[in-house]
């Protein structure tokens, strides 16, 4: 495959970035896209230019890292992650735009590479769970009613990756906060600090600048995990539920 590549260049968050375009060819519709980006950054580094920068870790679909926004989606044409896309899902000859993460809480690092610390940030705010310290604790002394163990493993999924963030128009991160939220919130270990930790956490995402959430449903669409929409509903209950407390 013959390809055309116009790729998000940018120093830093303090420079202004440009689309830089790149021809590469024999590339196999086998290769996963990063496998692709790494050819292209091979021909790069040969001809003395500055490889283009971008985020990967595990390249299995389960850490996150690698956020690109290809052709204007969030992880490109198919529902799974950046690492996990192939190149057979592209055609001989097509152009593909590569950009970063857009999100005035995801600042640019260099190139395709943005500072998610903001996500960090969120999961700090939750805190603790309370629990007793000293031997690990029998498996079966709490009792967890099996659809709160369901719901607790399908908030758990969510890998932090930001297409939710890349996907709304508002950029809003409202679908990871209520994953991580609703991830402790239905379990028994993390009742005492519900209500406290909703609130914590929502803050904390308003302090972090993300936009605000409509509810339009594109974070849910780019989700690679599935972290279904209800789960910000479920949230504003217990943020509405929390504050009523507080006050």
């Amino acid at each position: 495959m013959r390809l055309t590549l116009r790729v998000w260049r940018q120093q830093n968050a303090d420079t202004d970035g440009a689309m830089s375009t790149y021809e590469v060819d024999g590339i196999s519709p086998d290769m996963s896209f990063l496998e692709m980006l790494d050819t292209l950054n091979e021909e790069l580094i040969l001809s003395g230019d500055d490889p283009v920068a971008f985020d990967h870790d595990c390249r299995e679909g389960i850490c996150g890292a690698c956020s690109l926004v290809i052709n204007g989606a969030a992880h490109g044409p198919e529902h799974t992650t950046t690492c996990q896309l192939h190149m057979r899902s592209f055609r001989d000859g097509d152009t593909i735009d590569i950009e970063p993460w857009r999100a005035a809480a995801f600042p640019v690092v260099k190139d395709l590479v943005v500072d998610r610390s903001a996500f960090d940030r969120i999961i700090q705010a939750g805190g603790y769970i309370t629990a007793p310290t000293g031997s690990a604790p029998e498996a079966h002394a709490t009792p967890v009613p099996k659809p709160a163990a369901d719901a607790a493993f399908e908030h758990a999924e969510c890998i932090g990756c930001g297409a939710c963030v890349a996907a709304c128009p508002n950029g809003a991160a409202m679908l990871f906060t209520s994953a991580k939220v609703n991830h402790l919130n239905v379990l028994p270990q993390g009742a005492p600090e519900r209500g406290t930790r909703v609130l914590d956490m929502v803050a904390q995402m308003d302090d972090e600048g993300f936009g605000g959430c409509t509810l339009t449903g594109e974070c849910a669409t780019a989700c690679p995990k599935g972290i279904p929409l209800f789960s910000i509903t479920a949230m504003n209950r217990e943020f509405v539920r929390a504050a009523r407390k507080v006050r």
